[in-house]
């Protein structure tokens, strides 16, 4: 059964991980995605694990579910394949700053004029309105000027970045939800229009939704920084035999926490009474919750919190959630075999639809697997994509 985006085609003209993870989620969807690549190819098909260059980890977890096509965009016959191409799509999705587009003659005003009701979605570092708008940036970058960075200064006395992707898979998943109103604009509208989905807003309005705090105000009733997060002793309590979260957040979980631990003298101390004086003072609220976990293994903290209402469960590492076993009842992983590529662990897509599940349909496209092919499908002639072939213009796997 197709996805809900079944019968939607999108563009996709992006690399590294911004855009190829944003054009997957569209693609789980049921989207057909058309991934267009310089004849390098997109710079994460050499990072990570591989059997074969050009199909690295990083490239085979961010690229699914797509059809792929080489085009020198910087050659005239290629940009006009890609118009080509564009009359028939419904969505562009691009992750170049607008520079770029505009020196490659591939700007909205260029892609409404071949189709009127293209939905043209430009992602990228910072808002073009704005004295950042030409710079580069990569998640690093957006780390620190977004805020996350400052945040492990104010934990842990040095700013470091999050060991995660945290700006590009977060600014992703703001452009499928800005495609898809869109879409549902021009469903109703008829009217196709153009999307700025910038990292640097997005991540500042990721962290301070609870971050901004005393500042909400004007004047500030406090400083910026959610007290209980800011909390040095906020992490995984380790227990006799490992680590374990436990989250005794409200006031019932407090008093669940306190009976089942045999902490009840706990209750009738002030400090932790309720839920804004536990937050007021979180670092004795979580340090007498460590002390109390380091009483146990993790085995019988499972056994004894694990069917309440308190937050409770194990710490996992990265390779332990390939046999976590909630993930395997869901059906989490998928492993597929690749043409090219042999066995491969995959992840589904997480969100379930009833009557439209998403599904991985289709592997990680070599470079320029479906050329050929889709050229055809947009007109071209065999004289025309022999030429672009011929030309370097465009470029068909092997």
């Amino acid at each position: 059964m197709p996805g809900p985006l079944a019968g939607i085609t999108v563009l996709e003209l992006t690399s590294v991980v911004l855009g190829p993870w944003a054009c997957q989620i569209l693609a789980d969807m049921g989207a057909e995605v058309i991934k267009v690549e310089p004849p390098r190819g997109d710079s994460n098909r050499g990072l990570g694990a591989s059997r074969n260059a050009g199909m690295a980890a990083l490239y085979l977890t961010c690229n699914r579910n797509k059809r792929d096509i080489v085009l020198d965009l910087k050659q005239p016959a290629a940009r006009q394949a890609l118009l080509r191409i564009a009359t028939d799509v419904d969505v562009l999705v691009h992750n170049n700053r607008p520079q770029v587009m505009e020196k490659l003659g591939l700007t909205y005003a260029d892609l409404k004029a071949v189709n009127p009701s293209i939905v043209y979605c430009g992602t990228y570092g910072y808002g073009k309105a704005g004295p950042y708008g030409a710079k580069g940036a990569l998640d690093d970058s957006i780390q620190a000027a977004g805020g996350v960075a400052v945040l492990n200064e104010m934990v842990l006395g040095e700013p470091r970045y999050l060991p995660t992707v945290l700006a590009d898979k977060t600014t992703a998943m703001a452009v499928a939800y800005a495609v898809n109103a869109a879409l549902f604009h021009r469903e109703r509208s008829g009217e196709g229009q153009e999307i700025e989905v910038p990292m640097y807003e997005h991540m500042v309005y990721f962290v301070m939704a609870e971050h901004l705090w005393g500042m909400t105000f004007e004047p500030p009733l406090g400083s910026a920084g959610y007290e209980r997060l800011m909390s040095y002793h906020r992490k995984p309590y380790k227990t006799k035999d490992g680590y374990i979260a436990i989250l005794p957040y409200m006031d019932s979980h407090w008093e669940i926490f306190c009976r089942k631990a045999g902490r009840e003298e706990l209750l009738s101390d002030d400090r932790f009474t309720t839920l804004a004086d536990r937050v007021s003072n979180i670092d004795d609220t979580y340090q007498e919750t460590a002390k109390t976990m380091a009483g146990r293994t993790t085995a019988e903290w499972i056994e004894i919190f694990g069917d309440t209402s308190v937050p409770t469960i194990v710490m996992n590492t990265l390779e332990s959630l390939k046999d976590d076993p909630h993930l395997r009842a869901v059906d989490f992983w998928q492993e597929t075999e690749h043409p090219t590529e042999g066995a491969i662990r995959m992840t589904r897509f997480p969100v379930n639809f009833s009557a439209t599940p998403a599904e991985n349909r289709r592997h990680a496209p070599r470079l320029g697997e479906h050329t050929e092919e889709i050229l055809r499908e947009a007109g071209l002639s065999d004289d025309e994509i022999q030429d672009l072939l011929r030309e370097g213009a465009a470029r068909q796997a092997s």
